[in-house]
């Protein structure tokens, strides 16, 4: 199957998902196991929490969130890569706490309830800016009033400014949807969906961010 939209970089190829955690370790030099442990710590998981976890890929952020979830609490993760599906429900086949669906989150769906919280890592920036809405709206949708979203991706930064090496990696990884997305105001974006109470934490020199968002 082709990818949905062409210039994204989040659409995944059969043997990059089936090796994903791998080539993360790889990339990263086996700094991001440390990096995603610091950032759920940062989400403050209570123990009877409902947490969406959309585009969960193989499951390896959905596992680090269960230690801070009691016997009540539930993850629910949202993806479309067989791959991906095979590896999320091998790592969860003990815990019925966790369950898989295989949904494109681009697209208006129904789950038929409504989460505490909702994560998304390093997707959102690969689809067209159209498409983030729906996203968003989907989110929106899903979550509780009082309920926090999640979004760990990249900071707004002027790339123009990033250092040399920086920017020449940046550009060589990256598709084009991310350019967009770091110039715009994601803060002012999700007010316009009723959401507020901010909060940020950042990493890797500021250019990747956690940030927090409340509906209200």
């Amino acid at each position: 199957m082709g990818k949905i939209y062409p210039d994204s970089g989040v659409e995944l190829n059969p043997y990059v998902s089936k090796n994903y955690d791998n080539f993360m370790n790889i990339g990263s030099l086996g700094l991001y196991g440390r990096f995603i442990r610091k950032v759920i710590a940062q989400m403050k998981i209570e123990k009877d929490d409902h947490i969406l976890d959309l585009g969960c890929g193989t499951g390896r952020n959905s596992k680090l969130m269960t230690k801070y979830l009691g016997e009540n609490g539930r993850i629910t993760g949202l993806d479309i890569s067989p791959e991906m599906e095979q590896q999320f429900i091998e790592n969860f086949k003990d815990d019925d706490r966790i369950q898989f669906r295989n949904q494109r989150i681009d697209i208006p769906f129904n789950l038929g309830e409504q989460f505490d919280k909702a994560f998304i890592s390093f997707v959102i920036h690969g689809f067209p800016h159209e498409v983030r809405d729906k996203v968003i709206q989907n989110v929106t949708y899903h979550l509780k009033p009082g309920g926090s979203f999640f979004v760990l991706d990249f900071a707004e930064f002027d790339m123009d400014k990033m250092p040399a090496l920086y920017r020449f990696i940046f550009k060589k990884v990256e598709c084009k949807y991310a350019f967009d997305y770091i110039e715009r105001d994601w803060k002012k974006i999700l007010s316009g969906y009723g959401f507020g109470d901010f909060e940020e934490h950042h990493y890797m020199k500021k250019y990747v961010r956690l940030l927090k968002a409340v509906k209200k």
